[in-house]
């Protein structure tokens, strides 16, 4: 439960800067000239988006950053940011990762920089430009980070367009800008499938949903997984609760889930949910919908979560997503 409860709680996101209102930005994109047409009668051909340096902004805590150049050196003590670094193609740059970061294949050989909350030694070790990590960072971590004169770069996403956003800033920060909309791209690809797949669905046909990703844990409003039931056409029935929390095993009998989702990896935890007392009248169950969702998909809001939200609006309705 606590590695799978510190993942979520990890998990990382900054907010575009546009879209979060945060601080001030100098840099930033520079649009280059398209190429003039020539005697060819070829079309112009637009070069790549590069990043101006010096490109000031704020992370997720309030920090302020001054970028002169693209990092060089990267420390990432999130899996979600690690993803994020990989799918844009900086996996030469990255020196180091946190103990739990498995994916892409290529991180499992990267220096290891202790656990989610980071391991200085290490860090200070790999010599990095800039250390990526999420706001659930403890704040004796952050400090001693910070005292060690290390650029701290917090990220802490609450929906799924806050992680598409995400996407984009690291590839600004990083100059990857054209990869990162190529990222961007895909995952607001798969966002619209559903949406679209669901536009005809009355209020009272949507599901009500129970998510759990260890024994008694779920998922309230003002988190990524929350938006995630809503735009796969769900009911959160922890919705009246905020963040990561308990949740009493009468109130879900009670709210009576049509579907009921887990991490798949967590061990027994199905069992554990299929045998509890009185849960044998619960709709979901009686149904056959409970559905095992992959952990790292369901902890990880980066590149891969809209492929968990086409996952979920296919278990929810299977009629509608194909």
């Amino acid at each position: 439960m606590k590695k799978l409860s510190m993942l979520l709680l990890a998990s990382a996101l900054a907010l575009s800067l546009a879209a979060c209102g945060q601080g001030k930005q100098t840099g930033g994109v520079k649009e280059p000239a398209q190429a003039q047409q020539g005697d060819t009668g070829k079309a112009p051909q637009a070069t790549s988006k590069k990043t101006t340096y010096p490109l000031t902004l704020k992370d997720s805590s309030g920090k302020e950053f001054t970028f002169a150049k693209a990092p060089e050196r990267i420390v990432s003590l999130s899996p979600t940011e690690t993803e994020v670094l990989f799918a844009i193609g900086l996996g030469d740059k990255i020196v180091g990762v946190s103990d739990l970061d498995d994916y892409p294949a290529e991180a499992k050989s990267k220096p290891k920089m202790g656990n989610l909350q980071g391991n200085p030694e290490a860090i200070i070790a790999a010599n990095p430009d800039i250390v990526f990590a999420g706001l659930s960072l403890n704040k004796n971590s952050v400090t001693k980070l910070n005292e060690l004169k290390l650029n701290l770069f917090q990220t802490n996403p609450k929906t799924i367009d806050e992680a598409i956003d995400r996407v984009l800033l690291l590839g600004v920060i990083t100059d990857k800008q054209d990869q990162a909309e190529q990222v961007a791209g895909q995952m607001k690809k798969e966002k619209q499938q559903v949406v679209d797949a669901l536009k005809g669905l009355k209020p009272e046909q949507k599901k009500k949903v129970y998510i759990e990703f260890s024994p008694g844990w779920t998922v309230g409003k003002g988190e990524y997984l929350d938006d995630m039931i809503a735009i796969a056409g769900g009911v959160n029935v922890a919705s009246d609760l905020q963040g990561w929390k308990q949740i009493s095993e009468e109130k879900v009998i009670q709210a009576n889930p049509d579907v009921i989702f887990f991490a798949k990896g967590v061990p027994n935890l199905e069992k554990t949910i299929r045998e509890r007392s009185g849960w044998d009248k619960i709709a979901a169950i009686q149904g056959g919908k409970v559905v095992g969702l992959d952990d790292n998909l369901m902890s990880r809001p980066g590149p891969r979560i809209t492929k968990a939200l086409v996952d979920m609006a296919k278990a929810l309705y299977p009629e509608l997503v194909k």
